[in-house]
């Protein structure tokens, strides 16, 4: 439980959670046989600064109050951003009301209370930043400049980024469980236009974290995103192919992301999945590991609880290649006949035993092959597996970078990717909920001219 004082929200966490209690007396009070109640409140800033000039000064400033109850498996829910004590009444008794006209659900209803969090474990996960407005805009600045100084052939930006924001969120039902914790993010980004005529490109880099004392320096950021942008100059087009492919870490995990969407409780039980019932399948190589870890200090998806308050815990996901198990919250679960993994609202940090080495070694694994630093389009399909997205890159010849490559498309079955995974390397991306290095693939289709 976390009771310090939240003088950039106005409330104090205490005084969250005794809302949420009262909202519980109050549903108890109409009849529910279960309820839930969640509050957040959040403060940001985000600043974009362009060709030195500011673009964009936002402030946030943001609450929400839900209630869900139920009757008999019959389930209403509301919510309101007004968190007077008139406003939260009134939403309790909107969801009860709602209650009485849905249908019952078997499986609604709360987690088991033997789930709930008892230990509420300290993360790491609360830094906020006291930048001013000022000093964003600065940042910002200096991110851009580094960029665009940095070789004449930067022709043009769409500007240096500061975002900061944090967050407390509190949790409770008529289990008797009410948990609470605060949480922040910040990052630094810069998006880089380089060339003249017909030949320009653009890309970017940014660097996130829950402390802004992790974040890379505002010129390291624009410099990183100005070399990126300058080696795609010089694109041209290649002859359809099949040959070996590496994702980069940061896109990775986009593509390991699928794999997560298709083993959700949800996509199980609507049967809507090119992994249905895959439990105990080798889904990737032998050796090849995957473990959730929701109390990594400051991990960027960590949490001591789920959105329903069952407690989170370490598991194995994938090990020696094969499924262990799929991602379910309670009413997921009761539908697959399961039980939850405290998962409802989720994974927390999937961590991707690498290996490989750095990126420079998985290209000389690789040989010859293609790159990918770009992909585009949403053709990825977790019902069939089918996958299909228009990629830049760079060609690789004898373990080298050899030419950048522009407009192709690269294609296969997401069963077959995962499966010929031939290395996955040591150069983690700890940027996302999934963490993971660069990975090789045996083979893709590649279309080009």
């Amino acid at each position: 439980m976390s009771d310090h004082p939240s003088a950039e929200f106005g409330m104090r966490s205490d005084e969250l959670e005794g809302l949420i209690l009262g909202a519980l007396e109050q549903a108890r009070g109409q009849g529910a046989d279960q309820a839930e109640a969640g509050a957040s409140l959040g403060t940001g800033l985000s600043v974009t600064v362009r060709h030195g000039d500011v673009e964009t000064l936002e402030y946030q400033r943001d609450r929400a109050f839900t209630i869900t109850v139920y009757f008999d498996q019959r389930k209403g829910s509301a919510s309101t951003s007004d968190l007077s004590a008139a406003a939260v009444a009134e939403g309790v008794a909107k969801a009860c009301s709602i209650a009485q006209y849905t249908a019952k659900d078997a499986c609604a209803g709360l987690a088991d209370a033997q789930l709930m969090a008892t230990d509420i474990p300290a993360l790491g996960l609360d830094h906020p930043w006291s930048v001013t407005p000022d000093q964003a805009i600065q940042l910002a600045t200096r991110c851009e400049s580094a960029g665009r100084d940095s070789d004449e052939r930067i022709s043009n930006s769409e500007g240096g980024s500061i975002n900061t924001a944090r967050r407390e969120r509190v949790y409770g039902n008529s289990h008797g469980f009410v948990g609470s914790y605060a949480s922040t993010s910040h990052s630094l980004s810069c998006i880089l236009v380089a060339g003249a005529g017909e030949d320009m490109e653009r890309d970017f880099w940014y660097s996130s974290a829950r402390d802004p004392a992790a974040l890379m320096s505002s010129e390291a950021v624009g410099k990183k995103a100005a070399d990126r942008t300058l080696r795609r100059l010089g694109g041209r087009k290649i002859q359809t192919c099949s040959a070996p492919v590496i994702f980069p870490a940061e896109l990775a995990r986009g593509l390991l992301s699928s794999f997560v969407s298709a083993i959700t409780g949800t996509a199980q039980y609507r049967r809507a999945s090119f992994l249905l019932d895959a439990v105990g399948e080798r889904v990737f190589p032998e050796g090849f590991r995957m473990e959730e870890k929701p109390h990594l200090p400051a991990g960027p998806a960590s949490a001591p609880f789920d959105n329903e308050g069952v407690a989170t815990r370490d598991r194995v996901l994938v090990d020696d290649g094969r499924l262990q198990g799929f991602v379910l919250s309670s009413y997921s679960a009761r539908k697959l006949g399961l039980q939850t993994t405290g998962n409802a609202g989720g994974i927390h940090n999937l961590l991707v035993s690498g290996g490989g080495g750095s990126l420079d070694d998985l290209l000389q694994q690789m040989g010859r092959g293609f790159l990918i630093n770009e992909l585009m389009g949403q053709g990825v399909n977790t019902v069939t597996g089918d996958y299909s997205r228009g990629a830049s890159g760079f060609w690789v010849e004898d373990g080298q970078i050899a030419f950048p490559v522009t407009e192709v498309t690269i294609a296969a079955n997401l069963r077959d990717m995962y499966g010929g995974i031939r290395s996955a390397g040591d150069d983690v991306d700890e940027r996302g909920a999934i963490r993971t290095g660069s990975l090789l693939m045996d083979e893709m289709r590649i279309a080009g001219d």
